[in-house]
Protein backbone atom coordinates (compact mmCIF):
# COMPACT_ATOMS: atom_id res chain seq x y z
CA UNK A 1 0.00 0.00 0.00
CA UNK A 2 1.52 3.48 -0.99
CA UNK A 3 0.13 6.89 0.41
CA UNK A 4 -0.07 9.91 -1.48
CA UNK A 5 1.43 12.77 1.09
CA UNK A 6 1.67 16.38 0.17
CA UNK A 7 3.38 18.64 2.52
CA UNK A 8 1.51 21.09 4.78
CA UNK A 9 2.42 24.19 2.39
CA UNK A 10 1.37 22.40 -0.67
CA UNK A 11 -2.05 21.71 0.59
CA UNK A 12 -2.24 25.10 2.27
CA UNK A 13 -1.52 26.57 -1.37
CA UNK A 14 -4.16 24.54 -2.76
CA UNK A 15 -7.19 25.07 -0.70
CA UNK A 16 -6.09 29.06 0.03
CA UNK A 17 -3.81 30.13 -2.68
CA UNK A 18 -1.54 32.52 -3.58
CA UNK A 19 -3.83 34.81 -5.36
CA UNK A 20 -4.68 38.04 -3.32
CA UNK A 21 -7.98 38.31 -4.03
CA UNK A 22 -8.74 34.71 -3.35
CA UNK A 23 -7.04 34.60 -0.12
CA UNK A 24 -9.11 37.93 1.16
CA UNK A 25 -12.42 35.94 -0.04
CA UNK A 26 -10.88 32.65 2.04
CA UNK A 27 -10.27 35.01 5.16
CA UNK A 28 -14.12 36.25 4.99
CA UNK A 29 -15.25 32.97 5.49
CA UNK A 30 -16.94 32.41 8.77
CA UNK A 31 -14.43 31.72 11.27
CA UNK A 32 -15.59 28.20 12.30
CA UNK A 33 -15.45 27.09 8.28
CA UNK A 34 -11.91 28.47 8.58
CA UNK A 35 -10.94 26.51 11.67
CA UNK A 36 -12.86 23.03 9.62
CA UNK A 37 -11.09 23.65 6.49
CA UNK A 38 -7.56 24.77 7.80
CA UNK A 39 -7.68 20.87 8.93
CA UNK A 40 -6.49 20.00 5.53
CA UNK A 41 -3.08 21.23 6.03
CA UNK A 42 -2.68 19.92 9.84
CA UNK A 43 -0.54 16.89 9.58
CA UNK A 44 -2.42 15.16 13.08
CA UNK A 45 -6.14 15.47 11.76
CA UNK A 46 -8.32 13.28 12.72
CA UNK A 47 -10.79 14.34 10.18
CA UNK A 48 -8.87 14.38 6.74
CA UNK A 49 -5.69 12.20 5.77
CA UNK A 50 -3.97 11.47 2.82
CA UNK A 51 -4.85 9.31 -0.22
CA UNK A 52 -3.96 5.79 -0.14
CA UNK A 53 -3.21 3.58 -2.81
CA UNK A 54 -3.87 -0.31 -2.67
CA UNK A 55 -2.51 -1.61 -6.20
CA UNK A 56 -0.99 -0.19 -9.27
CA UNK A 57 -4.98 -0.61 -10.98
CA UNK A 58 -5.99 2.07 -8.42
CA UNK A 59 -7.72 5.27 -10.61
CA UNK A 60 -4.67 7.81 -9.40
CA UNK A 61 -1.76 5.60 -10.88
CA UNK A 62 -3.14 4.26 -13.69
CA UNK A 63 -5.41 7.39 -14.82
CA UNK A 64 -2.47 10.15 -14.34
CA UNK A 65 -4.05 13.65 -13.96
CA UNK A 66 -2.95 17.03 -13.25
CA UNK A 67 -4.40 18.06 -9.97
CA UNK A 68 -6.83 21.04 -9.71
CA UNK A 69 -6.39 23.70 -6.97
CA UNK A 70 -8.88 26.11 -5.64
CA UNK A 71 -7.48 28.77 -7.58
CA UNK A 72 -7.79 26.66 -10.60
CA UNK A 73 -11.28 25.42 -10.15
CA UNK A 74 -12.46 29.05 -9.74
CA UNK A 75 -10.44 30.43 -12.85
CA UNK A 76 -11.75 27.65 -15.01
CA UNK A 77 -13.48 29.30 -17.82
CA UNK A 78 -15.90 26.59 -18.96
CA UNK A 79 -16.92 25.73 -15.46
CA UNK A 80 -20.85 26.00 -14.83
CA UNK A 81 -22.35 27.86 -11.81
CA UNK A 82 -26.02 27.75 -10.41
CA UNK A 83 -27.69 31.28 -11.43
CA UNK A 84 -31.04 32.18 -9.69
CA UNK A 85 -32.58 31.12 -13.02
CA UNK A 86 -30.66 27.98 -13.34
CA UNK A 87 -30.70 26.40 -9.54
CA UNK A 88 -32.66 22.91 -9.96
CA UNK A 89 -30.71 19.67 -10.30
CA UNK A 90 -33.13 16.74 -11.97
CA UNK A 91 -33.56 13.21 -11.82
CA UNK A 92 -34.30 11.05 -14.78
CA UNK A 93 -35.30 7.23 -13.47
CA UNK A 94 -34.51 5.03 -16.38
CA UNK A 95 -36.38 1.79 -16.23
CA UNK A 96 -37.27 0.92 -12.15
CA UNK A 97 -34.82 0.89 -9.35
CA UNK A 98 -36.87 -1.61 -7.40
CA UNK A 99 -38.26 -4.88 -7.73
CA UNK A 100 -41.55 -3.55 -6.37
CA UNK A 101 -43.11 -0.35 -7.74
CA UNK A 102 -43.14 1.24 -3.83
CA UNK A 103 -39.56 0.29 -3.53
CA UNK A 104 -38.40 2.12 -6.70
CA UNK A 105 -40.46 5.36 -6.10
CA UNK A 106 -39.32 5.33 -1.98
CA UNK A 107 -35.70 4.42 -3.53
CA UNK A 108 -35.49 7.05 -5.85
CA UNK A 109 -36.93 10.12 -3.01
CA UNK A 110 -34.35 8.81 -0.37
CA UNK A 111 -31.69 9.55 -3.11
CA UNK A 112 -33.67 13.13 -3.90
CA UNK A 113 -33.28 13.91 0.15
CA UNK A 114 -29.74 12.95 -0.32
CA UNK A 115 -29.04 15.57 -2.78
CA UNK A 116 -31.03 17.91 -1.58
CA UNK A 117 -28.35 17.73 1.62
CA UNK A 118 -25.23 17.15 -0.31
CA UNK A 119 -25.83 20.39 -2.68
CA UNK A 120 -27.83 22.08 0.45
CA UNK A 121 -29.39 25.32 -1.41
CA UNK A 122 -30.58 23.98 -4.66
CA UNK A 123 -33.94 22.21 -5.28
CA UNK A 124 -33.53 18.54 -6.25
CA UNK A 125 -36.98 17.49 -8.84
CA UNK A 126 -37.89 14.39 -10.04
CA UNK A 127 -39.28 13.43 -13.49
CA UNK A 128 -41.60 11.22 -14.25
CA UNK A 129 -39.93 7.41 -14.79
CA UNK A 130 -39.70 6.11 -17.79
CA UNK A 131 -39.16 2.74 -19.85
CA UNK A 132 -36.06 2.47 -21.62
CA UNK A 133 -37.99 1.85 -24.87
CA UNK A 134 -38.96 5.79 -24.49
CA UNK A 135 -35.13 6.77 -24.89
CA UNK A 136 -34.65 5.07 -28.03
CA UNK A 137 -31.21 3.42 -27.06
CA UNK A 138 -29.04 0.84 -28.51
CA UNK A 139 -28.56 -2.04 -25.54
CA UNK A 140 -26.57 -5.39 -25.84
CA UNK A 141 -25.91 -8.20 -23.48
CA UNK A 142 -22.25 -8.24 -21.98
CA UNK A 143 -19.92 -11.11 -23.51
CA UNK A 144 -18.84 -11.55 -20.17
CA UNK A 145 -21.41 -11.37 -17.70
CA UNK A 146 -24.71 -12.21 -20.12
CA UNK A 147 -26.52 -8.70 -18.02
CA UNK A 148 -28.42 -6.45 -20.38
CA UNK A 149 -26.45 -2.97 -21.12
CA UNK A 150 -27.76 0.16 -22.51
CA UNK A 151 -26.13 3.11 -24.50
CA UNK A 152 -24.70 5.88 -22.06
CA UNK A 153 -24.25 8.35 -24.98
CA UNK A 154 -27.76 7.36 -26.70
CA UNK A 155 -28.96 8.03 -23.24
CA UNK A 156 -27.20 11.34 -22.96
CA UNK A 157 -28.64 13.10 -26.26
CA UNK A 158 -31.88 11.31 -24.80
CA UNK A 159 -31.63 13.70 -21.24
CA UNK A 160 -30.62 16.85 -23.06
CA UNK A 161 -33.61 16.94 -25.22
CA UNK A 162 -35.61 16.91 -21.82
CA UNK A 163 -33.84 18.72 -19.78
CA UNK A 164 -35.84 21.80 -18.03
CA UNK A 165 -35.17 25.62 -18.24
CA UNK A 166 -34.61 25.63 -14.66
CA UNK A 167 -32.11 23.16 -15.07
CA UNK A 168 -28.61 23.34 -13.84
CA UNK A 169 -28.36 19.71 -14.79
CA UNK A 170 -30.28 17.09 -15.36
CA UNK A 171 -28.70 13.13 -14.63
CA UNK A 172 -30.21 9.81 -15.10
CA UNK A 173 -30.07 7.14 -12.95
CA UNK A 174 -30.90 3.47 -13.65
CA UNK A 175 -29.95 -0.37 -12.18
CA UNK A 176 -29.52 -1.21 -16.05
CA UNK A 177 -25.69 -1.56 -16.53
CA UNK A 178 -24.33 0.71 -18.92
CA UNK A 179 -21.53 0.60 -21.79
CA UNK A 180 -20.53 3.76 -23.85
CA UNK A 181 -18.95 2.46 -27.05
CA UNK A 182 -19.21 -0.84 -28.54
CA UNK A 183 -15.60 -1.75 -28.08
CA UNK A 184 -15.61 -1.30 -23.91
CA UNK A 185 -17.07 -3.71 -21.49
CA UNK A 186 -18.80 -1.23 -19.30
CA UNK A 187 -19.20 2.12 -17.69
CA UNK A 188 -20.62 3.13 -14.19
CA UNK A 189 -21.87 6.45 -15.50
CA UNK A 190 -20.88 8.89 -18.36
CA UNK A 191 -21.74 12.93 -18.34
CA UNK A 192 -21.42 15.98 -20.54
CA UNK A 193 -19.72 18.85 -18.66
CA UNK A 194 -20.72 21.25 -21.23
CA UNK A 195 -24.51 20.50 -21.73
CA UNK A 196 -25.05 19.29 -17.93
CA UNK A 197 -26.18 16.07 -18.37
CA UNK A 198 -25.41 13.03 -16.66
CA UNK A 199 -26.04 8.96 -16.67
CA UNK A 200 -24.96 6.39 -14.24
CA UNK A 201 -26.26 2.93 -13.04
CA UNK A 202 -25.95 0.84 -9.98
CA UNK A 203 -26.59 -2.05 -11.63
CA UNK A 204 -23.02 -3.34 -10.13
CA UNK A 205 -23.37 -2.04 -7.04
CA UNK A 206 -25.92 -4.85 -5.81
CA UNK A 207 -23.77 -7.54 -3.70
CA UNK A 208 -24.67 -10.02 -6.23
CA UNK A 209 -23.59 -8.81 -9.41
CA UNK A 210 -19.99 -10.62 -9.79
CA UNK A 211 -21.00 -13.97 -7.92
CA UNK A 212 -22.03 -16.89 -9.87
CA UNK A 213 -25.28 -16.63 -8.63
CA UNK A 214 -26.36 -13.33 -10.03
CA UNK A 215 -29.73 -13.71 -11.29
CA UNK A 216 -29.79 -10.60 -13.89
CA UNK A 217 -28.31 -12.81 -17.20
CA UNK A 218 -29.44 -13.69 -20.11
CA UNK A 219 -29.73 -17.57 -21.20
CA UNK A 220 -27.21 -17.67 -24.54
CA UNK A 221 -30.84 -19.35 -26.04
CA UNK A 222 -32.76 -16.15 -25.39
CA UNK A 223 -32.70 -14.31 -28.47
CA UNK A 224 -32.43 -10.72 -28.32
CA UNK A 225 -33.62 -8.05 -31.32
CA UNK A 226 -32.31 -4.92 -31.33
CA UNK A 227 -35.42 -3.32 -31.48
CA UNK A 228 -37.52 -5.57 -29.04
CA UNK A 229 -37.38 -3.32 -25.67
CA UNK A 230 -39.41 -5.60 -24.18
CA UNK A 231 -36.63 -7.88 -22.88
CA UNK A 232 -36.41 -4.92 -20.12
CA UNK A 233 -39.54 -5.57 -18.98
CA UNK A 234 -38.85 -8.11 -16.33
CA UNK A 235 -35.07 -7.42 -15.89
CA UNK A 236 -33.16 -8.08 -12.92
CA UNK A 237 -33.06 -5.38 -10.12
CA UNK A 238 -31.00 -5.97 -7.02
CA UNK A 239 -32.20 -6.11 -3.16
CA UNK A 240 -32.63 -2.81 -2.03
CA UNK A 241 -29.52 -2.81 0.78
CA UNK A 242 -27.92 -0.39 3.21
CA UNK A 243 -24.87 -0.26 1.56
CA UNK A 244 -26.38 -0.45 -1.79
CA UNK A 245 -27.69 2.81 -0.86
CA UNK A 246 -24.76 4.20 0.52
CA UNK A 247 -22.54 3.68 -2.95
CA UNK A 248 -26.04 5.39 -4.93
CA UNK A 249 -25.24 8.23 -3.07
CA UNK A 250 -21.80 8.04 -3.48
CA UNK A 251 -21.94 7.94 -7.17
CA UNK A 252 -24.63 10.51 -7.57
CA UNK A 253 -23.25 13.31 -5.88
CA UNK A 254 -19.06 12.16 -7.58
CA UNK A 255 -20.88 12.47 -11.05
CA UNK A 256 -22.58 15.57 -10.12
CA UNK A 257 -19.38 16.97 -8.48
CA UNK A 258 -17.42 16.97 -12.08
CA UNK A 259 -20.89 18.37 -13.65
CA UNK A 260 -20.57 21.73 -10.99
CA UNK A 261 -16.14 21.81 -12.49
CA UNK A 262 -14.73 19.52 -9.63
CA UNK A 263 -12.10 17.49 -11.08
CA UNK A 264 -10.76 14.07 -9.69
CA UNK A 265 -9.33 14.63 -6.21
CA UNK A 266 -5.92 14.20 -5.77
CA UNK A 267 -4.77 16.05 -2.58
CA UNK A 268 -6.72 13.78 0.81
CA UNK A 269 -9.21 11.28 0.85
CA UNK A 270 -12.31 12.57 -0.55
CA UNK A 271 -15.72 11.57 -2.51
CA UNK A 272 -14.02 13.10 -5.72
CA UNK A 273 -11.20 10.70 -5.78
CA UNK A 274 -11.53 8.39 -9.10
CA UNK A 275 -12.39 4.71 -8.82
CA UNK A 276 -11.26 2.03 -11.11
CA UNK A 277 -12.95 -0.98 -9.25
CA UNK A 278 -15.60 -1.44 -6.62
CA UNK A 279 -13.51 -2.08 -4.04
CA UNK A 280 -11.43 1.24 -4.74
CA UNK A 281 -14.96 2.70 -4.43
CA UNK A 282 -15.89 1.39 -1.47
CA UNK A 283 -12.91 2.59 0.09
CA UNK A 284 -13.62 6.36 -0.99
CA UNK A 285 -15.32 8.35 1.61
CA UNK A 286 -18.30 9.78 1.67
CA UNK A 287 -17.16 13.26 2.64
CA UNK A 288 -15.42 16.00 0.30
CA UNK A 289 -11.98 17.20 1.60
CA UNK A 290 -11.72 20.87 2.99
CA UNK A 291 -10.16 21.88 -0.69
CA UNK A 292 -13.64 20.35 -2.79
CA UNK A 293 -15.27 21.59 0.00
CA UNK A 294 -14.39 24.88 -0.84
CA UNK A 295 -14.89 24.69 -4.49
CA UNK A 296 -18.32 23.13 -3.92
CA UNK A 297 -19.22 26.19 -1.70
CA UNK A 298 -17.93 28.49 -3.67
CA UNK A 299 -20.14 27.31 -6.53
CA UNK A 300 -23.37 26.71 -5.16
CA UNK A 301 -22.99 29.44 -1.95
CA UNK A 302 -24.23 27.19 1.36
CA UNK A 303 -23.12 28.10 5.00
CA UNK A 304 -21.48 24.57 6.30
CA UNK A 305 -23.04 24.01 9.19
CA UNK A 306 -26.47 23.73 7.47
CA UNK A 307 -25.52 22.06 5.12
CA UNK A 308 -24.13 19.24 7.53
CA UNK A 309 -27.35 19.51 10.10
CA UNK A 310 -29.24 18.60 7.03
CA UNK A 311 -26.95 15.56 6.02
CA UNK A 312 -27.34 14.24 9.59
CA UNK A 313 -31.05 14.83 9.17
CA UNK A 314 -31.11 13.09 5.89
CA UNK A 315 -29.75 10.07 8.12
CA UNK A 316 -32.12 10.10 10.63
CA UNK A 317 -35.12 11.02 8.91
CA UNK A 318 -37.60 7.72 8.71
CA UNK A 319 -34.58 5.87 9.61
CA UNK A 320 -34.43 1.86 9.99
CA UNK A 321 -34.75 1.20 13.95
CA UNK A 322 -32.95 -1.91 13.20
CA UNK A 323 -30.49 -3.06 10.62
CA UNK A 324 -32.71 -4.60 7.91
CA UNK A 325 -33.40 -4.11 4.11
CA UNK A 326 -36.35 -3.54 1.95
CA UNK A 327 -38.43 -6.30 1.56
CA UNK A 328 -37.95 -8.59 -1.58
CA UNK A 329 -41.73 -8.60 -2.01
CA UNK A 330 -43.64 -5.99 -0.86
CA UNK A 331 -47.29 -5.20 -0.90
CA UNK A 332 -48.55 -2.32 -3.12
CA UNK A 333 -49.63 0.23 -0.87
CA UNK A 334 -48.67 3.58 0.03
CA UNK A 335 -46.86 2.26 3.34
CA UNK A 336 -43.46 4.08 3.22
CA UNK A 337 -40.59 1.61 3.91
CA UNK A 338 -38.29 2.49 6.13
CA UNK A 339 -34.70 4.25 5.21
CA UNK A 340 -31.77 1.72 5.43
CA UNK A 341 -28.95 3.59 6.94
CA UNK A 342 -26.82 1.84 8.56
CA UNK A 343 -24.24 1.93 6.44
CA UNK A 344 -24.11 5.85 7.19
CA UNK A 345 -23.64 5.36 10.74
CA UNK A 346 -19.85 5.90 10.64
CA UNK A 347 -20.35 9.24 8.43
CA UNK A 348 -23.25 10.44 11.00
CA UNK A 349 -20.25 10.27 13.46
CA UNK A 350 -17.60 12.42 11.25
CA UNK A 351 -20.33 15.00 10.75
CA UNK A 352 -20.98 15.77 13.91
CA UNK A 353 -16.88 15.68 15.01
CA UNK A 354 -17.30 18.46 11.95
CA UNK A 355 -19.88 20.13 13.67
CA UNK A 356 -17.85 20.22 16.84
CA UNK A 357 -15.19 21.61 15.05
CA UNK A 358 -17.39 24.23 13.27
CA UNK A 359 -19.21 25.76 16.25
CA UNK A 360 -16.20 25.39 18.64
Amino acid sequence: MQTVRHSEQTLKTALISKNPALVSQYEKLDAGERRLMNQAFQPDSDLFGPITVHSRSDWITSHPEDPQDFEQFFSDPYRKTPSPEKRSIYIQCIGSLGNTRIISEEYIKWLKGYCEAFFYGLTVKLLEPVPVSATGCSFRVNDNTRNLQIHAGHILKFLKKKKPGDAFCIVGITMIDLYPRDSWNFVFGQASLTDGVGIFSFARYGSDFYSSRYEGRVKKSQKISPSDYSVFDNYYTPEVTSVLLLRSCKTLTHEIGHIFGLRHCQWLACLMQGSNHLEEADRRPLNLCPICLRKLQCAVGFNIVERYKALVLWIDGESADTPGVTPKHSRENNVNLPKPVEAFKEWKEWIIKCLAVLQK
